[in-house]
């Protein structure tokens, strides 16, 4: 994990905990439904961990929402320390050029 939260951990952890709220869940409910640590979970809502996919699955689950609705409009370029900023077709018309 970056040691910098990044805008889209930030932005995600926003809409987990807008969620949370609307179902009227306590962070430890979501955290013992998606079987995991609450302090971990509340980690991810501030934005300062970053799920990985299956912890991230499990938690959309427990919320009844899509996970992509989660990442919808994220990108990489809101995650702090990418150390490359080309796209695979730039890459490959720089290889061909």
């Amino acid at each position: 994990m970056d040691s910098l939260a990044s805008a889209a951990a930030k932005i995600l952890g926003e809409r987990l905990r807008e969620r949370r709220v609307q179902l009227e869940l306590s962070q430890e409910d979501v955290a013992h439904m998606a079987a995991m640590h609450v302090s971990n979970y509340g980690k991810i809502e501030r934005g300062l961990a970053n799920p990985n996919l299956h912890t991230l699955l499990r938690i959309a689950s427990v919320l009844e929402v899509d996970p992509g609705v989660l990442v919808a409009g994220l990108s990489g370029d809101m995650v702090t320390k990418r150390p490359h900023k080309l796209t695979a077709a730039e890459l490959i018309r720089a290889r061909e050029g």
